[in-house]
This record gives structure tokens, C-alpha cells and sequence, in this order.
């Protein structure tokens, strides 16, 4: 199986043909290892897990399933529209960034 890093990469080539996207910077702090749609995250890898922006119905959905759980950027508060995928789920990286992308994408106004 492959290794989180390798995944997310992966991830990333796959999307970063997509008009506005662009690939993690790297450096320090939050988002270092974010993909962004027109500046704004919608994808990163932290601790090994996808963590994903997604409208906060679907993160509590998805967390109801078992699926993930709200993100916590250390702070000790949940994050309500971000979703830390379970790295045991079965469901597809590429589909929940789409998601992710297509919804955070349409915040633009």
C-alpha cells in the first residue's frame, strides 16, 4: 500500500492542471502543505491524514458514517467545514478533493 505522502502527491499531480489550482509551498505553519484554489486551501495532508474543506453538512455526514472526524488545527476546537479523512476509509482522494475544490471554488464571489 501506499504511503500517505505518496498518495497526497499523487493527488496533487492529479489536480494541478485544474485552472486556479496550485501545489503545496512548503514552509512552516498551517496550509504549508495545502493545495489552493485560487489562493484558498481546499486539500492538505497533516499527520499523514487527508484533511478537506467541505460544506459543514457534508463533514458532519461524513463523520456520522465514520468516515473522518472535524479537524482540529491543535487549537482544542473542532473545525466545522474540515473534514480529517480516516486513513481507513475506502472513499476515493481524488473524488472528496473534487468535492472540496468544486466547493470551495464556488465561495468566490
Amino acid at each position: 500500500m501506499h504511503s500517505p505522502q505518496d498518495r497526497f502527491e499523487a493527488l496533487v499531480n492529479t489536480l494541478i492542471g485544474i485552472e486556479g489550482v496550485t501545489p503545496p509551498t512548503g514552509g512552516r505553519g498551517f496550509g504549508r502543505s495545502a493545495l489552493r484554489v485560487h489562493g484558498s486551501i481546499f486539500a492538505m495532508l497533516v499527520r499523514d491524514r487527508l484533511v478537506l474543506k467541505l460544506p459543514r453538512e457534508r463533514v458532519s455526514a461524513l463523520v456520522d458514517l465514520g468516515q473522518g472526524v472535524h479537524f482540529d488545527a491543535n487549537k482544542g476546537v473542532a473545525m466545522k467545514e474540515w473534514l480529517s479523512l480516516d486513513p481507513a476509509s475506502d472513499r476515493s482522494w481524488a473524488d472528496l478533493a473534487r468535492e472540496a475544490l468544486g466547493f470551495v471554488d464556488s465561495l468566490r464571489a
